[in-house]
């Protein structure tokens, strides 16, 4: 994303919708500026303001005019007067911080927008977790904090020596270079997303090794990580294998979704009940 320093009249509307604080006014040149390295490509700013077209060489004529006599000349706040917010045309490696940032871009590798998952929250359809198994997801990243491939890999790298599959149908799958070592492309690992997505499968026996080696390595890492668990439910919808893991472990339960059952079946499974409890 940039800003045309021809157009922009330094209202400094952009800067508060920015998830990233990655928009400033310079007061050099009294423009707002993008800070390329951390613009994630979100288009918060291009998305969330309206726009207007007034002449910039107008709008700052007048706002100077007002200074003189000490009042305020400014746009509402949620309008960029001038449209000076312009997309640019990305290439790769940069396109993939839109791809994971904007919820409107389409992962190419997925065909889901967002992050590019539909994640074991779909387990009703895909069945990708079946008795016996959990489904996890490590989600990196926040608005306002990010997170660079570089931290993911380290994570993925961890999780691969440990044995652990990942899923195939999940964008930052597609982007490693060696799953077997979870080595993610050596030119993606300087870009910067809002947030991203890792999926695993383990077996129950395995659950309480997995998650203690994802809380030894997010220690290393320099951003916000959330873990999430999924299992089947038995036929009457109730958990009864996952829970007592976590609670031996000394996590508190709270039952985030349970998935019964909504979309069409796209993998067959013939009378088992597909739906899903999601821990948090």
């Amino acid at each position: 994303m940039r800003i045309n320093p021809h157009k922009c009249v330094a209202c400094g509307n952009c800067v508060y919708v920015c998830p990233m604080g990655a928009i400033y006014v310079d007061p050099e040149i009294k423009r707002a500026t993008v800070e390329q390295k951390e613009c994630v490509e979100c288009y918060a700013c291009f998305y969330g303001l309206s726009t207007e077209h007034l002449n910039p060489t107008f709008v700052r004529t007048v706002r100077k005019l007002f200074q003189l006599g000490r009042l305020r000349f400014d746009p509402e706040p949620d309008i960029c007067p001038t449209a000076a917010i312009e997309p640019e045309d990305l290439q790769w490696p940069r396109v993939v911080r839109r791809a994971f940032s904007d919820p409107r871009a389409t992962h190419e590798s997925t065909g889901v927008q967002g992050r590019g998952t539909e994640e074991v929250k779909t387990n009703d359809v895909t069945n990708r977790v079946k008795d016996g198994e959990v489904g996890m997801t490590i989600e990196f990243g926040r608005p306002g904090v990010g997170v660079w491939f570089s931290e993911i890999q380290k994570m993925t790298q961890a999780l691969a020596a440990a044995g652990v599959p990942f899923e195939k149908r999940n964008p930052v799958t597609h982007l490693m270079s060696d799953v077997s070592s979870g080595t993610l492309r050596e030119d993606i690992l300087a870009e910067k997303v809002l947030s991203a997505i890792v999926e695993i499968k383990v077996t129950l026996d395995r659950v309480e090794e997995i998650v203690r080696l994802v809380h030894a390595v997010e220690k290393d890492i320099k951003t916000v990580v959330a873990l999430g668990l999924s299992t089947r439910c038995d036929p009457n919808g109730e958990e009864i294998a996952l829970a007592p893991i976590l609670e031996r472990m000394g996590y508190k339960l709270e039952r985030a979704k349970t998935n019964t059952g909504l979309g069409r079946v796209t993998n067959a499974v013939g009378d088992e009940l597909a739906s899903t409890a999601v821990t948090k």
